[in-house]
């Protein structure tokens, strides 16, 4: 069986050594998702998160596509993030919750990591 919470913990700290990225990115980016959803998340990283927005996206995207492992979340091959979260997840609500639990889990390791480092700025 998959420990998809290690998983989480490891994307979290890809995500903190992502250069650029600020901790007010990583927050706000985890509010849009706790409020309105994965496609929401990857819509805001888009239009708010600039270049490192972009990793953050592209990073939280590539583990969706794999994870869990027996049966991925993202499924087929569509290049484009938003429309693969919604041909993928539009009419399977409990991998639309599992994909949001997973990234929410990450973003927070990814907060937690970037205290402990010290590296990352609070921006603005």
């Amino acid at each position: 069986m998959e420990n998809l919470d290690l998983a989480c913990a490891e994307l979290g700290s890809a995500l903190a050594t992502i250069g650029g990225v600020e901790e007010k990115l990583l927050i706000d980016a985890l509010s849009v998702l706790e409020e309105q959803g994965p496609y929401a998340f990857f819509l805001y990283l888009k239009a708010r998160g600039g270049k490192p927005g972009g990793a953050i996206s592209q990073k939280c995207y590539e583990f969706l596509r794999t994870h869990p492992t027996e049966r991925a979340l993202l499924r087929g091959d569509e290049r484009d993030a938003l429309a693969h979260v919604r041909a993928s997840l539009a009419d399977d609500l409990d991998g639309l919750l599992l994909a949001r639990d997973l990234l929410r889990q990450a973003l927070i390791y990814a907060c937690y990591h970037s205290r402990t480092r010290g590296g990352l700025r609070r921006g603005r």
